[in-house]
């Protein structure tokens, strides 16, 4: 018939033609080493907060002078040096890939330089004490790793930057979860909408490859470890459930819009003082999370996934201090982020919804705390994050709890759901208030011009302490 394809003429087309097989080979290779720089930061990530906690052991007063003095130095150095590593890394990636942002602005938000940087500020914070996680920063590391690629690829090929940097971040959340399905997911459900049909093919295969580096670097087990939760459907946990869903919502939701409030900048006397002494303002922040530390004997600092292991491993009872640890928790990981060094919120999330769930388990005296656990991991991270199938896959996957699905993709809509009453979508809002200043428009938000330092130009009132 008329117009169907040509086997033939298509095989020879493919077989033929060496310059596509060579940057098809390129794109892969690249894929390999995003996932190695991810196997690479989490080993330093873990070693570096294995040193603060062996420096807490030694002196529990320590962490009071060495927490606040580290952490000003980060934010001085990076201020300084390389204002594009500060934050998650999320809505770096975004704003790179936003058809408004020029050509040229691209290495202020991705670059193989600043997923450098990224690295040794995560480190650096966790070395500190920080409340901060390293799953939101690999997926600016990875994006700068595969779009370096774009160099060595031929000047007619059909690969484009923004396929490059999807990929790229998607493997950097496959690699950070040991979840190749997650990364797939969270291409989709936040990075792009859509990938260009000749190219979905191997940037998908790049995905799942970078991934796979990880899987193989640490075995076919999460960075959470594996915890089987029992075969329950809402239903059986409808009371308990429905309240981790809503309360993971409120509390995401909060967490959200004061990330937001922080990195806008609000007509406050804390915000003020944080624009003139952004290094003295970071040591204060710095100081109220060591003594939380210190409160907590460690554990309401880090990612926060050796508490988790210890609620599931104690289903949730005889290691948690119930309510306590959740808020400081909170409190913890987004005064750690306010101080303004490179820092995620993925992997304190899911610690903070692990201690909503035993909490909730607590307050119901359920036998079920293991489930409400993994549904307030769910919750909040999808609350956080506003992306519910992100959240969902890579909590089932971490738990082994395929048996749960629905009530974990409940959980997740339901909270999302909650969350979006209360906040504007986190990522997303940052990269919009990026690009705007960006342009130069300096009524996008109040005190705007907080947003200056995140996009690698100057801020209008140049800091008074370095």
């Amino acid at each position: 018939m008329k117009g169907e394809p040509d086997f033939l003429q298509n095989l020879r087309n493919e077989i033929g033609d060496g310059r596509q097989w060579l940057d098809r080979t390129i794109v892969i290779a690249y894929a390999v080493l995003a996932g190695l720089s991810i196997v690479v930061f989490t080993l330093l990530a873990d070693a570096a907060f294995d040193l603060y906690q062996g420096l807490r052991s030694a002196a529990w007063w320590a962490p009071l002078l060495w927490t606040p003095a580290l952490t000003a130095l980060i934010v001085w150095s990076v201020r300084r040096w390389s204002p594009g590593a500060v934050g998650s890394g999320v809505p770096q990636v975004l704003t790179a890939l936003a058809p408004e942002t020029p050509i040229a602005s691209r290495s202020r938000f991705v670059s193989l330089r600043l997923s450098m940087v990224k690295i040794v500020g995560v480190s650096g914070g966790l070395l500190a004490g920080l409340s901060i996680g390293r799953q939101g920063p690999s997926v600016q590391i990875a994006a700068g790793v595969m779009l370096h690629a774009k160099r060595w690829l031929s000047p007619k090929t059909d690969i484009s930057t923004r396929e490059l940097l999807v990929a790229g971040g998607a493997v950097g959340i496959a690699a950070a979860f040991n979840t190749p399905l997650g990364g797939i997911v969270f291409a989709i459900e936040e990075l792009s909408r859509r990938l260009q049909d000749r190219s979905s093919g191997l940037m998908l295969a790049a995905i799942v490859v970078g991934g796979l580096v990880s899987v193989s670097a640490f075995g076919n087990l999460s960075y959470f470890g594996r915890v089987r939760a029992e075969n329950l459907s809402w239903w059986v946990l409808i009371g308990p459930a429905l309240v981790v869903s809503v309360a993971s919502g409120l509390l995401g939701g909060l967490m959200s819009r004061l990330l937001l409030a922080s990195f806008t900048g609000l007509p406050d006397r804390f915000c003020a003082y944080r624009r003139k002494r952004p290094v003295t303002f970071a040591a204060a922040c710095g100081l109220v999370v060591a003594v939380i530390a210190v409160i907590t004997q460690g554990d309401a600092v880090g990612i926060g996934h050796q508490n988790t292991h210890a609620l599931l491993a104690a289903d949730g009872g005889e290691h948690h201090r119930p309510l306590v640890f959740t808020g400081l928790k909170f409190i913890a990981s987004w005064l750690s982020s306010w101080a303004g060094v490179p820092a995620g919120m993925f992997g304190p999330s899911l610690s903070i919804g692990a201690g909503l769930g035993a909490d909730v388990a607590w307050l119901f005296d359920s036998p079920h705390a293991p489930a409400l656990i993994a549904l307030g991991m769910c919750g909040f991270l999808a609350a956080v994050t506003q992306t519910p199938i992100t959240a969902m896959i890579i909590v089932m996957e971490m738990t082994d709890g395929h048996s749960m699905v629905l009530s974990l993709i409940t959980c997740a809509l339901l909270s999302s759901l909650v969350s979006r009453m209360i906040s504007r979508p986190l990522y997303s809002t940052m990269s919009l208030l990026m690009m705007r200043s960006l342009r130069g428009d300096t009524n996008v938000a109040p005190r705007s011009t907080d947003l200056a330092p995140l996009v690698g130009s100057p801020a209008p009132t140049p800091p008074t302490d370095r």
